[in-house]
């Protein structure tokens, strides 16, 4: 996707951009934009996004997936002259929707209170965050294409700025690029190619003896944020191209999709690579309640970081 914009900015004639500006998916590919061409961005802007996709947002992005294509209307992708795949996208949609907010701004905004409390109980939309939730849904099934929504998930699923990941999105690009003349099709059909385990996994319960014998001798570490060693050195070195670009990295407390601590992540992977400009704000759940969607709403705390540092 970056690529394929910087394709467009040669057509127009743009060769160096003042900022690469984005939040959630965009603050992706900003980040991407100033790894892969860093002579052209003068600043980037990542905010809400992260340096990987990490499994609680790729569990949540294949639920929605899973939603959408078992609706039989789906078809595996060709409904443009049938039915579109409607119920599936809007149960996909209100799944999404939930992962975009946060608990406590739900809880002001709509407490327990029903749609109509002078009616009885009902397994329709009946309280008011279900409504809320339904009309999310109705709204976006008419505006969003569905194959598209799958195709932009897998990709946010596939995200990984480490430089191990770079180097084999490379190569797979270049045996593509001999393998596929131009235009051509890749063979083949929707079909998943994929051979599933004989047995599902299961949690499997393990002492801290145990888990210290498998890490030879060494506690477990815990997870970043909370007083981990820091970010992988893989990523720090895919990283390490953004190392003389001035960076603002965003985070908000109260989001639960893209948590604070992967945007920590990504400043502390900067700084190990030897940036001195890396900016750090992160927004309280004091200062914002919207969760992952507060990029959309809060212009005064989002927008004002942005202005101070783009000048």
């Amino acid at each position: 996707m970056v690529r394929a914009q910087f394709r467009l900015l040669d057509g127009l004639g743009i060769r160096r951009l003042y900022a690469s500006v984005g939040a959630s998916m965009g603050g992706m590919q900003s980040l991407a934009a100033g790894v892969l061409f860093p002579e052209r961005v003068a600043r980037v802007a990542s905010i809400s996004g992260c340096a990987r996709s990490h499994p609680y947002s790729i569990a949540m992005r294949h639920t929605q997936r899973q939603v959408l294509m078992m609706d039989p209307n789906w078809n595996r992708g060709f409904y443009y002259d049938a039915v579109p795949p409607h119920a599936g996208m809007k149960l996909a949609r209100e799944i999404a929707t939930v992962t975009y907010r946060s608990g406590p701004e739900w809880e002001q905004r709509f407490a327990r209170r029903r749609a109509d409390p002078r009616q009885p109980p009902a397994l329709c939309p009946d309280f008011l965050v279900e409504t809320y939730l339904d009309h999310a849904g109705e709204k976006w099934c008419l505006e969003y294409d569905p194959n598209s929504l799958l195709y932009v998930s897998k990709a946010m699923d596939l995200f990984d700025l480490g430089r191990e990941n770079q180097l084999a999105a490379a190569n797979r690009r270049a045996r593509r690029d001999t393998e596929l003349p131009l235009g051509a099709c890749v063979p083949g059909d929707a079909r998943c190619g994929l051979t599933l385990p004989d047995t599902p996994y299961e949690e499997q319960p393990e002492s801290q003896a145990d888990a210290s014998v498998a890490l030879g001798g060494q506690e477990q570490q815990p997870p970043l944020g909370s007083g981990a060693s820091g970010p992988p050195a893989d990523l720090v070195l895919g990283l390490s191209p953004l190392r003389d670009t001035p960076t603002l990295v965003m985070g908000v407390a109260s989001d639960i999709l893209f948590p604070a601590w992967q945007q920590r992540e990504i400043a502390d992977s900067l700084r190990l690579a030897g940036s001195r400009s890396v900016t750090y704000t992160e927004l309280s759940e004091e200062q914002s309640l919207f969760g992952h969607d507060t990029f959309l709403l809060d212009l005064e705390n989002v927008g004002g970081n942005l202005r101070k540092f783009l000048g």
